[in-house]
């Protein structure tokens, strides 16, 4: 049973990671710097 769940995790893990430089590859540095800074600008007050 402890296999089952360390490989369904390893899986997890390593679809995270191909999302993630799937990301990176796909846009141009513009967007993956204006989509980085989308955490620090959620913030703004409006009125």
């Amino acid at each position: 049973m402890t296999m089952f769940i360390f490989m369904g995790d390893m899986l997890v893990k390593a679809f995270m990671v191909g999302v993630g430089i799937w990301f990176c590859n796909r846009g141009n540095d513009e967007q993956i710097a204006q989509i980085s800074r989308i955490p620090l600008e959620d913030e703004e007050h409006h009125g």
